[in-house]
C-alpha cells in the first residue's frame, strides 16, 4: 500500500513540472512574435536619424533660396558700347519679391521670335572672363551679367530672321523671362551671335 502511494507521488511529481514547462514555452513563442515587431517599430525611431539629418536641411532652408524666374524682372543697359560689329549690354535681373534670393552662375539666353516662341539659332555661349560668385539679391536689388550680341549681318552665311527679343533663364532654373528687344537673328545653329558672363553684384 505504501509502495503504491509512493509510486503515485512520483508520477504526480513528474507531471507537475512538465506542464509549467509547456506553458512557459507557449508565452515565450508568443513573445517572440512581438520581438520582430519591436524591431520594425525601432525602424521608425531609426527614422529619427533622417529627422536628425533634417536639422541641417532646416538650416539650409533658413538660407536664401535660388532666384526663380517668377520672382524676377529682366532689363538690359546698352551703355557698355560696342566693338567690331558687337554690342555689349548689361543684363540685369532684379528681385521683385519680398524675400532675398541668390543668383549663382550663368544665365541661359536665346533670341526668340516672340514671347512664347522657340529659340532662334544657337543659344548664348559662356564668357568666363569673370568667375561666378554668389550674388545675394535683397528685394528690389539687381545682379548683372555682361551680354554680347554680334550683328547677324556680319555673317555672310547667316539665314536672317526677325527676333522679338531674348528668352532668359536664371541660373539653375527651368523657368524663363521674355525681354522684348527686336533685333536680327540667324537661324543657323552653327552661328553663335550671343555670349554671356556670370552674374556679378551691381
Amino acid at each position: 500500500m505504501a509502495t503504491a502511494v509512493a509510486a503515485a507521488a512520483l508520477v504526480l511529481a513528474g507531471c507537475g513540472p512538465s506542464q509549467p514547462q509547456q506553458s512557459a514555452t507557449s508565452p515565450g513563442t508568443g513573445s517572440a512574435s512581438p520581438a520582430p515587431n519591436g524591431t520594425d517599430s525601432a525602424s521608425p525611431s531609426g527614422s529619427a536619424t533622417p529627422d536628425a539629418s533634417g536639422a541641417p536641411s532646416s538650416t539650409a532652408a533658413g538660407s536664401p533660396a535660388l532666384c526663380k524666374a517668377e520672382g524676377l524682372s529682366a532689363a538690359t543697359d546698352a551703355t557698355g558700347g560696342g566693338a567690331a560689329g558687337s554690342v555689349y549690354m548689361k543684363l540685369m535681373l532684379t528681385n521683385k519679391g519680398t524675400e532675398p534670393c541668390l543668383l549663382r552662375g550663368f544665365p541661359g539666353v536665346s533670341l526668340v521670335a516672340d514671347a512664347t516662341g522657340a529659340p532662334i539659332g544657337a543659344p548664348a555661349s559662356r564668357d568666363n572672363t569673370a568667375a561666378p560668385v554668389d550674388v545675394l539679391l535683397a528685394p528690389g536689388k539687381s545682379g548683372t551679367a555682361v551680354l554680347r550680341y554680334t550683328q547677324a549681318r556680319n555673317y555672310m552665311e547667316c539665314k536672317l530672321a526677325d527676333a522679338a527679343g531674348y528668352r532668359i533663364y536664371p541660373p539653375e532654373d527651368k523657368g524663363s523671362l521674355f525681354l522684348a528687344q527686336p533685333t536680327k537673328a540667324c537661324t543657323n545653329t552653327d552661328i553663335t551671335l550671343l555670349s554671356v558672363g556670370a552674374f556679378q553684384p551691381s
